[in-house]
């Protein structure tokens, strides 16, 4: 069943949640897709709009930059990834959490819900991101990845659960794209999908995972109906 999220008998009984961090917490949808465009208006590229870049975003990301159209027998990956990055850092100060993503993350606090960070995004710029939006005080750990490349999140999240003791059978991971699927399937954890970030909702759905439309939706099922 497709909404879970509307059937009073599903139940969240988990004790620890991973949170993936662009796109579930904080919505950085609108700067990635500008930050994107610059680049590839800058090399004659076609340009996305929200609807085209959700349905072509994917990890690596340097196999999304492919699929878009950039050239890497013309110029290394590194080149437009840290024009991207520039572009980023420069205006993610901007960007604001999703309207739910506090009431939940005090929700579950108040349910002694263990809480972590994984995500694809360098340690450092994630930890100064936590601190702006002042949330990292929900958190237990944060753990992004040692570089600009996202390439995979899956080892990262292999040293939290040893590294923090967790026990995978009452553990979940929330995410946006199908990679935190991928990391959830590798790590034997569950895994629910909020289709309100950086890949399309059908898409989503095609993992096979529970697919909510908004962090909003979390909040009404964890709120509402948990015992």
């Amino acid at each position: 069943m497709q909404d879970q999220w509307l059937n009073r008998s599903f139940k969240l009984n988990f004790k620890t949640i991973i949170w993936d961090w662009n796109g579930t917490l904080l919505n950085d949808l609108t700067l990635c897709v500008n930050a994107i465009n610059t680049l590839l208006e800058k090399r004659g590229l076609p340009l996305l709009n929200n609807v085209t870049y959700r349905e072509v975003f994917s990890f690596p990301v340097k196999d999304y930059y492919e699929k878009v159209g950039f050239d890497f027998s013309k110029e290394p990956f590194s080149v437009p990834a840290q024009e991207f990055i520039n572009i980023y850092n420069l205006q993610a100060n901007q960007c604001r959490l999703h309207s739910s993503a506090i009431p939940t993350l005090q929700y579950f606090r108040s349910q002694s819900i263990s809480q972590f960070v994984l995500s694809a995004t360098k340690q450092d710029m994630l930890d100064t991101a936590l601190q702006q939006n002042g949330i990292s005080h929900f958190f237990k750990a944060a753990l992004g990845l040692n570089n600009h490349y996202a390439v995979s999140k899956i080892e990262r999240g292999k040293e939290l659960l040893d590294l923090e003791g967790v026990n995978k059978g009452s553990t979940c991971i929330i995410g946006d794209t199908i990679h935190d699927f991928e990391v959830a399937t590798e790590l034997g954890i569950q895994c629910i999908l909020i289709a309100d970030g950086h890949q399309s909702k059908q898409r989503l759905l095609d993992t096979g995972a529970t697919v909510l439309n908004s962090l909003g939706e979390l909040a009404v099922l964890t709120m509402g109906f948990s015992s």
